[in-house]
């Protein structure tokens, strides 16, 4: 993988991986109204919030964003004059960039959750674990060994992700100061052996949990794991769902974690109403009897010292591990994992290019998919360009499938590749009818043998149409043949992209069968919409 601008790695992972943000009302907010731009995450604190409105009438106005969207807000300024706070999960990565710091005011810490390791009862108690807490070093020699496999979000895409990677690597290099790039690369083998346990990416802490719970009780088809690797708050609040089979056993390494502690922070240029709402609700959040319903409703933990812990927090006292200290520490950090550490991914891209797409929409596929290439050199284009080592197919159809054609991104030297990449889908053109399901089958075809070749890669397949299906087989008829497929490729999720008048329904019948996820590209950019999906590649 080319290595990243500096800039775009610093402001890596505001916020967990989330939903595209809601437009933005540039209007005056109305009296009591405290706009937040925020990670949708938060999205289970409303019950809290709608007893502070009562008791300070402060009335909070959630926009959602995702991670690199919120980061790229900021830093250009596009949040001034719409929003008076933000509130992420940390403010590690914005405080060390001049043009989002000098718009962060007073912040008060909220709540905190760290991120740790969750395991099937069976899997630790064999492991030992439930008596004995491992390091992290342990954990990567059982996960070296496959003892057990874990789900982790993409670090480039969600902070839970980025904080397990920043832990693991921080607590391996045993220097008991913030790593750097030499360090990262003395530990690289060990972090090898650690992330070749990971099974499944996701790139949302949320979806993540959703889809473990799926596979354990076998409503997905996707391969069965034994833990996933996520905020404390998230495992409990999987726990008390009572969704699954068993609760997962928390994992506290003992030589330490990284928490997110959730700072509400006051824009710079928020109005005088818009800092005393901050305040009123800041002190209200703050107070012992709220920070206890936090618990209980969120299940993070008190950022007020003196509030008693849960009892499901097992854990009381936890080392807390430095985080990177430089940008270039960041950089060889996220560099090492995409290049060498992570394993490769397999993407097949189902591609409508039916007469419906002629004109605009066209177009539109051929910037989205040439933005992956590198062509897009936004802070978020530069983290969902195509990596190193990955492999990509691209099949085209319209009446029926077309011919696929596939990509490897070497380790050394991507750009002819990734030149090559760009100049076929700057030749896509629209003609045709529209025949979906006959080339989701002929897809897996055309996956079965690549996969057999070389199984160790996260596979994914993404279809997108603008229409309702026309010719060849039907819904039914992929249905019917998705039960006979090897299971290896019904582990394979389809990630759907809703485009133009595709059928919604239907695309998310697909994605739901297949253990994907539907992306609605009605209403935003193409483009924005294959760079969320690469979160989950």
């Amino acid at each position: 993988m080319r290595r990243l601008g500096v800039f775009a790695l610093a402001v890596l992972l505001l916020v967990a991986g989330c939903s595209s943000a809601e437009p933005a009302d540039p209007s005056q907010p109305a009296a009591g109204t405290l706009r937040v731009f925020a990670g949708s995450e938060l999205a289970d604190l409303q019950p809290v919030l709608d007893e502070a409105a009562k008791a300070t009438g402060v009335q909070v106005k959630f926009t959602f964003t995702g991670t690199l969207e919120g980061a790229e807000a900021l830093a250009k300024g596009s949040v001034d004059g719409k929003y008076d706070a933000v509130w992420f999960s940390s403010n590690r990565y914005p405080a060390g960039i001049p043009d989002a710091n000098k718009r962060l005011g007073n912040q008060a810490k909220i709540m905190r959750s760290p991120v740790v390791l969750g395991l099937s009862a069976p899997v630790a108690q064999r492991l030992g674990w439930d008596k004995k807490a491992p390091t992290w070093g342990d954990i990567a020699a059982a996960a070296g060994r496959k003892e057990f496999s874990y789900g982790m979000t993409d670090p480039s895409a969600s902070n839970s992700g980025f904080s397990a990677l920043v832990g693991v690597a921080s607590a391996l290099a045993s220097a008991g100061t913030a790593i750097d790039a030499k360090q990262i690369e003395t530990v690289t083998p060990q972090l090898t052996q650690f992330f070749s346990a990971q099974q499944m990416s996701a790139g949302s802490s949320g979806w993540l949990s959703d889809a473990f719970q799926k596979r354990a009780t076998g409503q997905d088809p996707g391969q069965k794991v034994d833990g996933l690797i996520n905020y404390e708050s998230v495992l409990l609040s999987l726990n008390a769902s009572g969704k699954l089979p068993q609760p997962l056993t928390l994992i506290y390494p003992t030589d330490g974690v990284v928490t997110a502690d959730y700072p509400l922070t006051l824009l710079n240029g928020a109005s005088d109403a818009a800092r005393t709402a901050h305040q009123k609700l800041s002190d209200y959040l703050r107070t012992p009897d709220v920070q206890r319903r936090i618990m209980t409703t969120t299940q993070r933990r008190p950022a007020v010292p003196g509030v008693q812990l849960g009892q499901q927090f097992a854990s009381h006292d936890l080392v807390e591990l430095p985080f990177p200290a430089t940008q270039q520490a960041v950089d060889a950090l996220l560099s090492a994992y995409f290049s060498k550490i992570r394993r490769p991914s397999r993407t097949l891209y189902l591609l409508d290019t039916s007469g419906s797409m002629r004109d605009g929409r066209i177009e539109a596929l051929r910037s989205a998919l040439s933005g992956l290439t590198g062509a897009d050199s936004s802070l978020v284009g530069r983290y969902r360009q195509f990596r190193s080592r990955e492999e990509v197919t691209m099949l085209p159809f319209n009446t029926q499938p077309g011919m696929p054609t596939t990509f490897t991104v070497p380790e050394q030297y991507p750009q002819p590749e990734l030149a090559k990449i760009k100049d076929y889908v700057g030749g896509l053109t629209a003609n045709g009818g529209t025949a979906i399901y006959d080339t989701l089958q002929h897809g897996y075809q055309v996956l079965e043998p690549l996969v057999a070749k070389d199984p160790d890669r996260f596979n994914s397949i993404v279809l997108m149409t603008d229409g309702q299906n026309e010719n060849g087989s039907d819904l039914a008829a992929f249905k019917a043949a998705f039960g006979s497929l090897p299971p290896a490729m019904r582990q394979i999720p389809v990630f759907t992209v809703l485009f133009g008048e595709g059928s919604g329904d239907e695309l998310g019948q697909v994605a739901s069968l297949t253990g994907g996820k539907v992306f609605d590209a009605r209403n935003v950019q193409l483009a924005s919409v294959f760079q969320e999906i690469r979160g989950y590649q």
